[in-house]
C-alpha cells in the first residue's frame, strides 16, 4: 500500500458513503484510479466489508478494548495511517508518557478481537503493544 492507499482508507473510515467522484476530488486522482484501488484493497483482503457504526451505548453485544501501542523510532506517521485503515480500530489517540499511541478497538466476537490483535501486531513499525478489554462502562459523556 502507498501514501494514496492510506490517505483513501482514511477517508472511507472518516465516510464510506463517499462517492467515488469525491473520493477521486479529495485524493486528486481519476475516478478510475480510485475505483481500481478500492477494488485492490478489496480482492487483497485489506477492505473486508463496510459497516454502520453506532453510538457506543446502543452497541450491547460489542467487545470494546483498549490497546497500548508503541512506535518503533520514527514509524509513527506510517503507523497511524496504518491504524487509520484497520476496520477493527475505532478511534485513535496520540499519546505521551510509555506508549505513543492508544486505540480503541471494536469487534463483535472474541475470535473478530484477535484476528484484529494480529492484524494490529504485524504492521511494520509497532514495537509493543498491550490491550485490556473493557468489562463495562459506568459512564457516558
Amino acid at each position: 500500500m502507498d501514501e494514496i492507499d492510506q490517505q483513501l482508507l482514511s477517508l472511507l473510515r472518516q465516510d464510506a458513503r463517499l462517492s467515488v467522484a469525491a473520493l477521486a476530488l479529495k485524493l486528486k486522482v481519476s475516478r478510475g484510479t480510485v475505483t481500481n484501488r478500492i477494488r485492490k484493497l478489496e480482492d487483497d483482503g485489506v477492505i473486508v466489508g463496510y459497516t454502520v457504526r453506532l453510538r457506543p451505548d446502543v452497541q450491547h453485544d460489542q467487545i470494546t478494548a483498549w490497546m497500548s501501542i508503541a512506535v518503533d523510532g520514527n514509524q509513527t506517521r506510517a503507523v497511524i495511517a496504518a491504524l487509520l485503515g484497520e476496520p477493527g480500530v475505532a478511534t485513535l489517540h496520540d499519546t505521551n508518557g510509555r506508549w505513543d499511541l492508544l486505540a480503541e478497538l471494536r469487534a463483535e466476537s472474541l475470535q473478530e478481537l484477535a484476528k484484529v490483535l494480529e492484524r494490529i501486531r504485524l504492521l511494520k513499525g509497532i514495537s509493543n503493544t498491550e490491550t485490556s478489554i473493557h468489562l463495562e462502562t459506568y459512564r457516558l459523556s
